[in-house]
């Protein structure tokens, strides 16, 4: 039987380590690791990490060192075979039949890596011989220092079209053609794809060479050459750097994403180790679950020109379907016309420290990103605005961050759009003179209204009072919640005054109350009729009042109501104080405090008019999307 290098990383991949490991060694969490004593030797200091992003388990101890294959051989003393066939049903993967084919592929694929770092070799030679003396020169003018060049691997194609391939002659043109080395055309002699072009070897996460970059040199076009997809190549799934990035972000917890090889290679040569960049494409989808395996919000970096933004917003966009509860993007502006590498060069690493420590989270950058698209002048255009965010959420797949996301743009909306409050201006400024005579009669701008003295008499809003009732015996838990209150509301005598404090009562009796059960205890008590009529009155606008609302909508909408609820008869009841203040006496304090009080009472309306339109918007989205 014979086990290819793919069948034996993706058994890896999909072992968890410090599961493995942890049916027989006590660990314990360690920041992103696990740790414990070591099962190797006998220690009171635990010294023996597991890393599970990383795949592998190390002793400071005694120097054990191995992945998920090698724990089962050194430490159960299983068989190499024997421990692949534990580890693979666990993992639900079937072992690879006896094939001759299978052989002779994972053969050519340990040859195909042995062709790659022969040709890094030769083309680090080439750089620096006679003919790499122009491609030294590039990197002595981008100030690349000689001992970055050699940690990186840097390399020179001559300018001639059988170089490579007559150094690696004995792996033979078909083997070199796949490897991405040679390019072959139909009847004629297969030719070297790189030629006259600096050399940077592109790795995988080991840290093995699988492709290569080549930037021109001098003029020509394309300025940067890469590798086509091999066997061991697949552009859309690697990230340049991320073999050395990967440690240094687990030392600085962050990961941060820019455009190119240079990029990456200059913030490295200033000590900012943990930088990736992707291969000539937007931000793919496995590029960004591999950036959250390192950290939970990467940095984008992208050039601060017009197309590294608009690349910045390719990858907003296409994280958003993939957003989870604390994972998220993060992204950092860079001065017009600049990149990572323009900055260190020239100003050192400070100044890049600072864009990456205020970095702009990602709600921020969609929200200016949508603000700016199109004019906003008019209440159609303000609608349009309402139906791009709208529509930019709508991709989120996670319930929770969805509706985060909902609320904070209506709360932004609201804020930006929402009267300015104007700074007070005393009558005698504004009319240039003195308050005329019989000033004492002046009339507020917005006199009480026969609904605030209702209100105000009846202490509570009933028709809200009546969605909230209805929504707590939806959701009796969230009784405990707001108890206190709860506790305090005075609500008008009757059925629903009564209904109110029996639910309030046994919810304080019995914690763990369902909705089902609430009602039933409600029937034996003759308020059946009443709970069940609320509960029946679908047309009640809020989303916590509806049986097929997401739990997680209903309760922060339900939090909000009842805050509502609470604060406006203390508001209308102030208001009307201060309404009836100015019409006995008018002073400056006594008008700005109406003022505030409008303005607050305004604010509550809005609040709860925004709890409507959420809803309505949950309900357009559909019962798949929301």
């Amino acid at each position: 039987m014979s086990l290819s290098p793919a069948f034996l990383d993706e058994l890896r991949a999909r072992t968890s380590l410090s599961a493995l490991i942890g049916k027989t060694t006590k660990l314990q969490k360690a920041g992103r690791e696990f740790r414990g004593c070591c099962p190797f030797h006998n220690e009171k200091t635990p010294s023996f990490y597991v890393n599970d992003d990383k795949g592998f388990y190390h002793c400071f101890g005694c120097s054990a060192h191995g992945d998920a294959i090698r724990w089962m051989t050194d430490q159960r003393g299983l068989p190499f075979i024997d421990a692949v066939k534990e580890l693979a049903q666990s993992a639900g993967l079937e072992m690879p039949a006896t094939d001759p084919r299978a052989a002779k592929k994972a053969e050519r694929q340990k040859g195909l890596h042995e062709a790659m770092e022969d040709a890094a070799a030769f083309f680090t030679e080439q750089l620096h011989g006679i003919a790499g003396a122009d491609a030294r020169a590039v990197l002595e003018k981008r100030g690349i220092s000689a001992e970055t060049a050699r940690t990186f691997g840097f390399g020179f194609a001559p300018d001639a079209r059988n170089r490579l391939r007559t150094a690696l002659k004995s792996y033979g043109d078909a083997m070199l053609v796949e490897a991405g080395l040679l390019i072959q055309v139909e009847g004629k002699e297969p030719y070297d794809r790189f030629r006259g072009r600096l050399m940077i070897p592109i790795r995988d996460p080991r840290g093995r060479v699988i492709a290569f970059g080549g930037r021109i040199i001098g003029d020509g076009e394309p300025k940067y050459l890469n590798s086509p997809d091999t066997p061991l190549f697949d552009k859309g799934r690697t990230l340049y750097n991320l073999d050395r990035a990967a440690p240094a972000s687990r030392k600085s917890a962050r990961a941060i994403v820019v455009e190119g090889y240079m990029d990456v290679v200059a913030l490295a040569q200033a000590g900012i180790g943990e930088a990736v960049a992707p291969l000539g494409t937007a931000l793919t989808e496995a590029q960004l679950e591999r950036l959250w395996r390192m950290v939970d919000v990467p940095i984008v970096c992208l050039d601060g020109d017009a197309a590294g933004q608009k690349a910045a917003m390719r990858a907003a966009h296409r994280a958003l379907p993939m957003l989870a509860p604390g994972k998220s993007l993060a992204f950092v502006t860079l001065p017009d016309g600049q990149d990572p590498d323009d900055l260190v060069r020239s100003k050192g690493a400070a100044p890049m420290e600072k864009l990456l420590a205020e970095t702009q989270p990602l709600v921020d950058r969609l929200w200016q990103a949508e603000l700016a698209a199109e004019p906003l002048d008019t209440p159609e255009q303000r609608a349009g605005l309402k139906q791009r965010l709208a529509d930019l959420i709508r991709p989120i797949t996670d319930a929770s961050v969805k509706y985060e996301y909902q609320a904070e743009f209506r709360r932004r909306f609201d804020a930006h759009f929402s009267p300015q409050r104007r700074p007070f201006v005393p009558f005698e400024k504004r009319t240039g003179g003195k308050r005329p005579a019989g000033r004492s009669g002046w009339q507020p701008a917005l006199p009480v209204t026969e609904d605030a003295k209702k209100v105000h008499a009846a202490g509570i809003d009933r028709v809200l009072a009546k969605a909230v009732l209805a929504g707590l015996i939806r959701h009796p838990a969230e009784i405990a919640r707001h108890m206190e209150v709860l506790g305090s509301l005075r609500l008008a005598d009757g059925a629903l005054g009564r209904l109110f404090e029996a639910v309030v009562d046994l919810a304080v009796e019995e914690q763990a109350l369902d909705s089902t059960r609430l009602v039933t205890i409600l029937a034996r008590s003759g308020l059946g009729d009443v709970a069940g009529e609320l509960l029946r009155a679908d047309t009640m606008p809020y989303s916590f009042t509806q049986k097929s609302a997401d739990p997680v909508r209903a309760q922060a909408d339900l939090d909000e109501a009842i805050a509502i609820l609470v604060a406006r008869p203390e508001v209308d009841m102030m208001l009307a104080d201060a309404t009836s203040a100015m019409q006995s006496r008018f002073t400056d304090d006594a008008f700005e405090r109406q003022v505030a009080l409008v303005r607050e009472k305004q604010a509550l309306e809005l609040r709860l008019a925004n709890l409507v339109q959420a809803n309505e918007d949950a309900r357009a989205l559909g019962p798949e999307e929301n």
